[in-house]
């Protein structure tokens, strides 16, 4: 295995200077590694192809641990190894699931990777659910955000029980003042390629003028405004994402909503849906600020002033990825100054007359109930779709396959008469619930 097949695998021409120099980095000495990177530069790529060359063959035992701070970032770390093909197991490790379904897939796939948030890993050392001592190579992922307060204690547990560790790997797209010494992070060779503290010129940022203090009209009117491109809404707290997200679907807007109170699975299904384009809007907490794979984000919203700088930079992180433009809008009422780490001065957003109706999404989301336990796959659902419906290959989005359900975007034109065309229709002669998504 050899990083070009690597990237052949994953359908990525070349790295990008800041992997190239990751790679370089990892495997020039064996010195502990601190690499800052913007949102949306590829991170995970450039610390996973690395740390797969240095896996070894043959050797029993998990050889690395990768800690993150959210369920999502762990799963989508584990997707991305397992789409590079290196022929060592990987599984993810995280709360909201029995652990023990976890240990007894421990035993049977005998990952050399575990991905995990801080208090799941640190419940399955505590049981010796695997062996620690086999475990070469730590990784903490969004590492500022692991080790904030609130996280010392599981994180200190974990690396303690560690005892064979060589390597220690931390990455985020904003530096820590301190690092904590639990971490145990000895000689460190710091990869610096944040952006300077001016906005980058990808990105643009307005201000918005809300009349009254409660902003949910401005911002129904602004998203109006958006033309239904794919716009992330940041809030404070749970509880106002609930409410922003109940205001706008009262006006017939579509969107989805996001926060850690919410049951894992209709999480994931709301992510499903912005990703693949059937839904314009994506309200949530800063969870989202940082670690999830959404692409193609055009307009960032902050609905609430962001609680200090490095939320701003995170944040308007989502957009301007790579080569792409985009746009930040800061909500103000008449009571809010606007925070002195925003600079320059944003230009005043001027709402347009008449105001545009609320944007229809080009996608809908269906619902398959069967998944990759009943042996059906994304070439299975793809070829269903055409054979069955009707459907050229550019009316049908993105597909997703769950261990016991999957998710595929149809055209929105098309979606009546799909449902109706696949009716009582079989799935590799599987009998197969198929509904809009819920």
């Amino acid at each position: 295995m050899d990083i070009q097949t690597i990237l052949d695998n994953v359908k990525i021409e070349r790295l990008n200077a800041m992997q190239e120099a990751m790679c370089a980095t990892f495997a020039r000495n064996a010195d502990d590694v601190v690499l800052l990177s913007p949102t949306g530069t590829g991170k995970t790529l450039a610390y996973l192809i690395p740390l797969a060359l240095s896996l070894r063959a043959g050797v029993e035992g998990v050889q690395a641990v990768v800690l993150v701070p959210s369920r999502e970032l762990a799963l989508q770390i584990e997707q991305v190894f397992r789409s590079m093909g290196t022929g060592f197991a990987v599984m993810s490790c995280y709360g909201g699931r029995p652990a023990m379904d976890e240990h007894r897939a421990m035993r049977s796939l005998s990952p050399a990777v575990i991905v995990g948030t801080p208090g799941r890993m640190d419940d399955h050392l505590g049981k010796r659910n695997f062996d620690p001592s086999t475990v070469r190579t730590l990784v903490i992922d969004e590492f500022d955000k692991c080790l904030e307060f609130g996280f010392h204690d599981e994180m200190a547990e974990v690396i303690g029980r560690l005892p064979s560790l060589r390597r220690r790997v931390l990455l985020s797209a904003t530096d820590a003042e301190e690092i904590p010494s639990f971490t145990g992070l000895g000689r460190a060779v710091k990869l610096d390629f944040l952006e300077p503290a001016a906005a980058s010129p990808r990105l643009r940022v307005f201000r918005v003028s809300s009349p009254v203090k409660d902003k949910l009209e401005t911002l129904f009117r602004l998203l109006c405004c958006l033309g239904g491109e794919q716009t992330l809404v940041f809030c404070n707290h749970r509880e106002s994402v609930d409410r922003v997200g109940q205001y706008l679907r009262s006006m017939k807007m579509p969107c989805e909503t996001f926060h850690g109170g919410m049951e894992q699975d209709v999480r994931e299904r709301a992510l499903y849906k912005f990703r693949n384009g059937s839904c314009p809007v994506f309200v949530s907490t800063d969870l989202a600020a940082r670690g999830l794979d959404i692409p193609d984000i055009r307009h960032v919203v902050h609905y609430h002033l962001p609680p200090g700088e490095e939320s701003f930079v995170h944040r308007n992180g989502r957009t301007a990825r790579w080569e792409a433009e985009g746009n930040a809008y800061l909500i103000l009422h008449p009571e809010e100054e606007l925070p002195a780490y925003v600079k320059p001065e944003p230009d005043e957003f001027r709402f347009p007359s008449p105001l545009p109706a609320p944007p229809l999404p080009a996608f809908v989301t269906l619902y398959f109930g069967k998944g990759k336990k009943d042996k059906i796959n994304k070439v299975d659902i793809v070829g269903f779709l055409s054979k069955k419906a009707g459907l050229k290959r550019d009316e049908i989005g993105r597909v997703d396959v769950k261990d016991h359900c999957a998710y595929a975007a149809v055209v929105r034109s098309k979606c009546k008469q799909t449902l109706k065309l696949v009716q009582n229709e079989k799935i590799k002669g599987i009998k197969v619930l198929i509904e809009p998504a819920k």
